[in-house]
Parts: C-alpha cells; sequence; structure tokens
C-alpha cells in the first residue's frame, strides 16, 4: 500500500491523511451521520449517535491505549540490567546503537533556534545513557517529516543536542529520512560499509515493532537488529482514572492506532 502512495504521489499528504483517518475525525463525522438520520430514521439516528459517542469516549481513554498495545501492538520489553553489562563487557567495533527520530519543533522561541519534541527528545536521552552504560557508538537517524518540508533536518539538531547538552558528540548522523521506511533503508545504507553488523534500536515501546521490521527488511541477513525499547512506564493513577478521557490517553490511543495504521500501510 505504501508502494501505492509513492507511485501516485500521494506521500506529502502522508500527515494529512492520517489526521483524517484517525480519531476523534471519523468519529466525529459519525455523529454528525446519526444526527441526519434521526429525522428519517429515529431508531437508527440514535444508535449511530450513542455508539459513536461511545467509541469517542474509548479513544480518549489510557485504558483502551494499554489494552491495545498489549493485544495488537506486543511492544518487547526493556533491555535488562543484565544484558546491559553484557553489551559492555562484549563491547564490538561491529555494533552501534541507533536513535530513531519522533518529531522536532523547526523553531522553539525560548531557545531561538530549532529543537527536539519531547518524544524525540526522551529517545535520544536514553540512547545517550545507554551509550554510556556500554561504550557503544550512537547514531541518530531523522530528517525532515512529510508535514514539515522547511525545517532543519532532525538529526542535525539532536546532534547538536548530544553535543552540547549531553556530552556526547554522535558519531553518525542519518538525516534524510522522511518516515520509518526511510529511517531504516538510509541507516542501514549509512552503517554497512563502515562493518557494522549489530544495530541496537532505540524508539517508544509503542513504535518498536513497526521499527524492528522495518529494519529487517532493509538489512536482511547482514545485520542483527535488537530493540531497546523505551518508554514503557506504567502510570500510578486510580485504576478508575484510566477509563475517564483525558487529553493525554487521546494522545496514547492515537499513537498506537497510528502504529497499526502503519503496519497496514507498509510505511
Amino acid at each position: 500500500m505504501n508502494s501505492f502512495f509513492i507511485l501516485l504521489g500521494f506521500e506529502p499528504l502522508k500527515p494529512l491523511l492520517t489526521a483524517i483517518v484517525l480519531p476523534p475525525v471519523p468519529l466525529l463525522l459519525l455523529v454528525l451521520f446519526g444526527a441526519r438520520l434521526l429525522l428519517p430514521r429515529r431508531g437508527w439516528g440514535w444508535l449511530v449517535i450513542l455508539t459513536s459517542t461511545g467509541l469517542l469516549w474509548l479513544t480518549a481513554c489510557g485504558g483502551t491505549a494499554r489494552l491495545l498495545s498489549q493485544f495488537v501492538l506486543h511492544p518487547p520489553t526493556a533491555l535488562s540490567a543484565d544484558r546491559i553489562k553484557e553489551m559492555k563487557s562484549h563491547a564490538r567495533a561491529q555494533t552501534a546503537i541507533v536513535v530513531l527520530g519522533g518529531g522536532m519543533e523547526p523553531f522553539a522561541p525560548e531557545y531561538g533556534v530549532s529543537n527536539l519534541r519531547h518524544p524525540s527528545l526522551e529517545r535520544l536521552r536514553y540512547g545517550v545513557w545507554l551509550s554510556r552504560q556500554t561504550g557503544l557508538p550512537l547514531a541518530f537517524s531523522g530528517g525532515v517529516g512529510w508535514g514539515q518540508p522547511d525545517a532543519m533536518p532532525e538529526a542535525r539538531v539532536a546532534a547538536q543536542i548530544a553535543a552540547t547538552e549531553f556530552g556526547l558528540p554522535l558519531k553518525w548522523v542519518e538525516d534524510n529520512s522522511r518516515d520509518t521506511r526511510e529511517n531504516a533503508a538510509r541507516t542501514v545504507a549509512m552503517l554497512q560499509p563502515v562493518g557494522i553488523k549489530h544495530i541496537v534500536l532505540v524508539t517508544h515501546g509503542w513504535h518498536m515493532p513497526r521499527a524492528v521490521r522495518a529494519f529487517e527488511t532493509a538489512a536482511g541477513d547482514s545485520m542483527q537488529i535488537e530493540a531497546a525499547p523505551m518508554g514503557l512506564a506504567q502510570g500510578t493513577e486510580l485504576a478508575a482514572l484510566n477509563w475517564i478521557p483525558s487529553p493525554g490517553g487521546m494522545t496514547e490511543v492515537r499513537q498506537i492506532l497510528r502504529e497499526v495504521l502503519g503496519r497496514l500501510m507498509g510505511a
């Protein structure tokens, strides 16, 4: 399906199309459709309105996000302390940590320059920490997304932050990719010539299954891809609050549904 979009030249429209097909837009349209049905078919109209309202409620709940993540995405577990120690004791020139970009701000007024959005900054922080724990070199992959054609490449922003704020310069910067599929293809092409055989991949747990699939497809049998997911912490709020709509719940559900859509589209 992703190849079909490329063939038609629709890739620049991916952010807009994604926003349209993910909640709450389809469900809001369904409410309006139900309201229209009230006049000719009152029973059907109320059924559509109540169903779409219930789905709107669920798609804004953190509990829904956790269930979808567990039964649909199946994110891998975090690297164990023993595995990190093993990486350190067997650090090799053929292994690299690769952090995937998660979005950037073309201009942050408080800094006067471009900045990473918090998902990307969280990934970079974990990548830096993991690099310091293991002694493995660090790479960052992220260019200019389809929705930000005039922005600075994300990887260059990450390189500045890594060097000046975290005190750990990146060894490799891949700054031409626009989505996960291109992250994989361009990063593998960059690291293969320098002899990298093992990639420790850093991204959020909900993004990891699709990211690993993309990297394994790009690398084939030439590289081993090891997942190093982050952002796996569970909330400590009352269980009942997981089923009360919230902005955070809506964001989490949208992220997971976006991953499911990305899988179906081959992105």
